[in-house]
């Protein structure tokens, strides 16, 4: 039985449609990926299947007992509330479920023969329900999802209304994922995530959660390894792909080819028409020419074929730039920081050394706000670094595309932006109509979307436009400050195309994106910062230095089980010697404990070992991080903060002692 099925979804905008009888299911577990052209319906498909949009016709429905939760771009959050206090509302469910049985405990305290017993059948099933809202671990999985999605503990405090906007949508991510609902709806989940918060989700989506999802995202990484079916919205209608991105651009470009054969066998049959009209329409043969011409001019109005566009490459022609000093920017022993509120200073870098080299392409990956762009700034001199030197080349004509577009005129046309912007940049070197026009499909700009206004574009079709400008502008330089934040997977890819080699770019370029299928594509050096004042030089791209970084994971963990597996032996040999002086605590002895012992006895004979290890091995996890937080100075020197972690260490010591115990008599039973 499907966990989410909708059938004949109709949605008009005014008298646009967007959605025209459109039918899917979700079975659960699956998950699902959409994709498509900005205003094609992505969202509001997404939006119909949540529920917060009213369809014009058709129906949506979700399984009986099951919870959807929708992740949408504009999320609404209690503004009052602490970032991990909101975070930690999404255990609503589990916190009253833990009230409930607190008032249990309280009155299996008292209790004994048939009530005890129901008591007990009770007690089973709401550690159930909670099994199922999460367990008893929530402080770490909170802290696990807002660390993963790229929060510090310093922020944890942080009122949601001083949130930037970027952050809102990263808690309000963490927070649906820890709701924990069987159907994940998620819209464009990786916007404001930089790479590591990307790793993480992929990780999540794949290895730890449960449900389906259902996501509209234009990480194509993402796509690839976490769905099994891809949805692409085009022209009202919904086409289905087996497989991840990967088999379906195959599969997409198999049918486009599919669809342009049958454009050309129609536009030639067309042509065979037209030309018979012309012939015998003034001669003996004139009414049949007539007839002929009134199906011909009904079959154009109704059946007329459209020319699939994506299936086109870059075929553009970018002009060349001047030829750059074989060394374009020399960077020695750069260093850069900033004092923040608290009177300290956030280290960007230091000591830097970085030499880029004439027709190099450098990504720059890293945590948001560890200064990727403040650095690239300092390599072109538009800010001083605290000290070093920074040279730039002879004959470096740099073009830099910014996160904002301010400067660009709103009343011209895409066609009108583009003959100024390269008449400004290359000065009586000017594009005709039509080489501005060309230069616009080129970017995806359809015949008609050429002569709409800057001011009438979505923030996706205008960095188009300004793209298309700077690409040919004759630059030797191009520095791209996140140019695919707002551009659908189909111009992210015409991106890539326009930037290699191949497509006619043969300059330098420094690319700072979370992109990874943009850096791989475009990029053969990396600068990775690492959030905590360094930065690597790394030669090669994203998928080489991510399969180094696995490699060394994989050593480090390694090194790290072999020293858990010397202490678990030590830790087992200690409680076998201390097993034969302590007492076994069975169900049975319940009734002549007291009311602690009776409730904490009985919790642990209903705990399966691996949950006994699991917790055993929480504890001891987060009482080594208390131990190297507090041989931190700043914190060794808090004696508030110092006494409240010497309180949580002990709490977590007691707790695990009967733990280790039971483990202990059931490995020797």
């Amino acid at each position: 039985m499907p966990l989410l099925a909708a059938a004949n979804l109709r949605v008009l905008f005014g008298n646009t449609i967007i959605l025209d009888g459109c039918s899917l299911s979700i079975e659960p577990g699956e998950r699902v990926g959409i994709v498509g052209r900005n205003g094609t319906g992505k969202t509001t498909l997404l939006k119909a299947l949540a529920g917060s949009l009213k369809t014009d016709s058709g129906s949506v429905s979700l399984a009986k007992g099951s919870r959807a939760g929708y992740l949408s771009q504009d999320p609404v959050l209690n503004p009052a509330e602490t970032l991990r206090g909101e975070a930690e509302s999404a255990f609503g469910l589990l916190h009253e479920l833990h009230r409930k049985l607190d008032v249990l405990f309280h009155e299996m305290a008292s209790a004994s023969g048939p009530a005890l017993e129901r008591l007990m059948s009770r007690q089973a099933e709401l550690e159930h329900e909670m099994e199922s809202a999460g367990g008893y671990a929530v402080d770490h999985k909170i802290d696990a999802a807002l660390h993963g999605l790229g929060f510090t503990d310093g922020q944890f405090t942080v009122p949601v209304s001083g949130l930037s906007g970027g952050q809102l949508g990263r808690l309000a991510l963490a927070k649906i994922l820890l709701e924990n609902p069987d159907l994940l709806l998620l819209d464009e989940p990786t916007n404001h995530l930089d790479l590591d918060g990307c790793l993480w989700l992929e990780d999540f989506l794949k290895n730890e959660f449960r449900g389906a999802v259902v996501m509209v995202s234009h990480d194509r990484y993402l796509l690839n390894h976490v769905v099994h079916r891809i949805i692409e919205t085009e022209g009202g209608r919904l086409i289905e792909y087996p497989g991840n991105y990967a088999a379906f651009r195959t599969l997409r470009a198999d049918r486009r080819l599919s669809m342009l054969r049958a454009w050309e066998n129609q536009q030639t049959k067309f042509r065979h028409e037209e030309e018979y009209i012309r012939r015998y329409r003034a001669g003996q043969r004139a009414k049949q020419a007539q007839g002929r011409l009134t199906k011909l001019e009904r079959e154009k109005d109704q059946n007329t074929l459209e020319r699939p566009l994506e299936l086109d490459t870059f075929s553009f022609s970018l002009p060349k730039a001047e030829r750059s000093a074989d060394i374009v920017i020399a960077a020695r022993s750069v260093s850069k920081r900033y004092p923040l509120s608290d009177g300290t200073e956030k280290v960007l870098f230091t000591r830097l050394d970085v030499t880029i080299n004439r027709g190099e392409r450098w990504g720059v990956i890293g945590p948001n706000g560890a200064g990727k762009s403040t650095l690239v700034r300092c390599l072109l001199g538009e800010t001083p670094p605290d000290c070093g030197t920074v040279k730039v080349g002879t004959n470096v004509v740099v073009g830099y595309y910014r996160q904002s577009h301010e400067h660009i005129d709103p009343e011209r046309t895409v066609t009108q932006y583009l003959q100024s912007v390269i008449l400004k940049e290359n000065p009586g070197k000017g594009l005709s109509e039509q080489q501005a026009r060309n230069l616009a499909g080129a970017f995806l700009f359809s015949g008609d979307e050429q002569g709409r206004t800057l001011g009438s574009l979505s923030g996706g079709e205008r960095s188009r436009a300004v793209l298309a400008g700077l690409l040919a502008s004759s630059k030797n330089l191009i520095v791209l400050d996140e140019p695919t934040n707002h551009l659908d997977i189909p111009s992210a890819e015409r991106l890539e195309e326009a930037l290699s080699p191949e497509g006619g770019y043969q300059g330098t370029l420094i690319l700072i994106s979370h992109d990874r299928a943009l850096i791989d594509a475009t990029c053969d050096h990396l600068l990775v910062f690492d959030g905590k004042g360094g930065v690597e030089t790394f030669a090669g791209n994203y998928t080489d230095w991510r399969l180094r970084e696995v490699g060394l994971a994989a050593a480090r963990t390694k090194r790290e089980a072999d020293s858990r597996r010397a202490r678990e032996d030590q830790g087992r040999k200690r409680r076998a010697a201390d097993e034969s002086r302590r007492p076994t605590v069975a169900p049975d002895d319940v009734p002549a404990a007291d009311s602690e012992a009776r409730r904490l006895a009985y919790q642990l004979s209903k705990m399966d070992t691996p949950r006994i290890e699991a917790r055993i091995e929480e504890i001891e996890r987060r009482v080594r991080e208390i131990d190297e937080t507090m041989s931190l100075p700043e914190v060794w020197s808090d004696s508030k903060r110092c006494g409240s972690l010497g309180d949580e260490r002990e709490r977590l010591l007691r707790e695990m002692e009967p733990l280790e115990f039971e483990w202990s008599r059931r490995a020797g039973a």
